[in-house]
């Protein structure tokens, strides 16, 4: 069955009607500065679809969350919940079909991405029978799949760009229809945005995004100073979903609203001067309320618990029945499964240290990111019927990084003494580190620079130099040279010292460089 959106009117006064079955299988790509009606465009299609189609709803100002109310959409708090707990949430997401908002707001731009790239993952990597269609809505995409570098760090930025680019490169097969919104063309990865087949082009003011913009509706660059004159609300579409030429359009109305409107003019109070100081310099009680993030309605809450802990949700009650009908009652929810005994904990541990030796067995697994790992891990884990979740992405991390060293957790207090210090390092530096402190350990010979670049995930020697370099210059490591090319390298803070060892060992993994972090200086 053929379901057109009613998305408003075309200058011509016709209607302006997305195929909702054809957007499932091409995509969106939706761009205006602040203020051009983006996220309105976004709640319109929501609400006109919610009715059609499960939708989840990627949230960083909360502005969405008012979908609850109206249209029943579970509102997932990601600041109350961990990246495992997410993944989780996200998995039983697709297999209940629950629509939802994630809201992110309640948390700072790194823990942003790596929140949202976690429920992403979750809806990616959901069975294969719990593929159904669903429409994933990413406002100001561009924090998620930034084009470059910015102030977070080069980890969070990778997993969200790779969460991202799975869902619009291949999202399709597994039912997954991205919609992306950014203020800024320029500021989104090309690769992301390149897989969108349908464009809504709004109000912009910079060359550069006006120039990508036309480029990708096919128009000169001449025509793309219309881009600047566009009202508010207006917008040029252009695709299979919409039209095989750009079109001009106004978007209509919606039946819900954010919870911060436009700012409107508002006159302060004709306040005396001394009044007004001592209004703002003396304490008075109470004190003036701070913002407080609005509950969830007790219907959503209920849901999300209900998720939370892997139930099923009960189905609400027929609008016609209450207690007084002699309807039966609803099933209460499940008790929470109870705690293991610590021989159960330590039968679980003993089986993450041998998943863990799978995925590490796989002699690409040195190439591959964090999040992949982590995805890899989770999957054996639940083919072998373990609780992989428990161990969350942080641990993961830890635990990756001295495996990756040679050693188990272990309980030898020196190699703990090594893992504490490394704990205190940044987070790209902790599995050179931990190699280096296994070698001295062990008084093994030096790792070559090969080495140093498998533990932080390259085939290139070249960074792998450049890292001990960036190290060494902040005294985290001193090294010594040999005779014959030989280096030792000591580390400070546990007063070891390796062997001395080749550092030019493994010429085979030497490829060139595709841009390291650590530039020597």
């Amino acid at each position: 069955m053929k379901v057109g959106i009613d998305m408003g009117a075309t200058n011509a006064g016709s209607a302006a009607t997305l195929d909702l079955e054809e957007l499932l299988a091409t995509r969106l790509l939706v761009q205006g500065n602040s203020g051009s009606g983006k996220s309105h465009l976004l709640r319109r299609l929501i609400e006109q679809s919610a009715q059609w189609v499960q939708q989840a709803v990627i949230d960083p100002e909360g502005d969405f969350v008012t979908l609850a109310e109206r249209f029943g959409h579970v509102v997932v708090e990601a600041d109350e919940h961990s990246e495992a707990a997410l993944q989780s949430v996200a998995a039983r997401v697709r297999q209940h079909r629950v629509s939802v908002v994630l809201n992110l707001e309640g948390l700072d731009a790194e823990m942003q991405m790596r929140h949202a790239a976690a429920f992403l993952g979750g809806l990616f990597d959901a069975d294969r029978d719990f593929w159904y269609p669903m429409l994933v809505v990413v406002d100001e995409a561009q924090l998620f799949a930034p084009s470059a570098a910015g102030e977070v760090s080069d980890e969070a930025r990778k997993v969200s760009l790779g969460a991202m680019t799975n869902l619009m490169c291949r999202g399709r097969k597994r039912g997954l229809a991205g919609v992306i919104a950014t203020q800024r063309l320029a500021k989104l990865a090309k690769n992301v945005a390149a897989e969108a087949s349908n464009f809504l082009m709004g109000r912009t003011f910079l060359d550069i995004d006006m120039a990508r913009a036309a480029d990708l509706l096919g128009m000169e660059r001449r025509q793309a100073e219309m881009f600047r004159d566009l009202e508010r609300g207006h917008f040029i579409a252009l695709g299979p979903a919409l039209s095989r030429r750009p079109l001009p359009l106004r978007i209509g109305a919606v039946e819900t609203q954010g919870r911060t409107g436009s700012p409107t003019l508002m006159p302060p109070p004709a306040t005396p001067v001394e009044d007004a100081r001592d209004l703002i310099f003396t304490t008075t009680e109470p004190e003036p309320p701070r913002y407080v993030r609005r509950p969830s309605t007790s219907a959503s809450a209920d849901l999300m618990a209900q998720l939370a802990r892997g139930r099923p949700a009960a189905p609400p009650p027929s609008p016609g029945n209450n207690a007084d009908d002699g309807a039966a009652e609803q099933p209460a929810l499940l008790p929470l499964e109870p705690e293991e005994t610590p021989e159960q904990a330590a039968e679980r541990e003993a089986q993450y240290d041998e998943v863990l030796a799978e995925v590490l067995a796989d002699p690409e697994a040195p190439y591959r990111s964090l999040a992949v790992l982590y995805q890899d891990f989770l999957v054996r884990c639940r083919g072998r019927g373990v609780d992989g979740d428990r161990l969350a992405l942080p641990a993961f991390r830890r635990r990756l990084a001295t495996a990756r060293a040679g050693a188990g957790s272990g309980d030898d207090p020196a190699w703990q003494r090594a893992t504490e210090v490394a704990a205190t390092l940044a987070e790209d530096i902790q599995p050179v580190f931990l190699l280096l402190a296994r070698a001295a350990l062990d008084h093994a010979p030096c790792p070559s620079d090969a080495d140093v670049a498998r533990a932080c995930g390259s085939r290139s020697k070249g960074r792998g130099r450049r890292l001990l370099t960036y190290m060494e210059q902040r005294g985290f490591i001193t090294s010594r040279s040999g005779l014959g090319n030989t280096r030792a390298i000591t580390l400070p803070a546990l007063g070891w010292e390796t062997a001395l060892g080749d550092p030019n060992a493994d010429d085979a993994a030497d490829v060139p460089d595709e841009g390291g972090l650590f530039a020597a200086g």
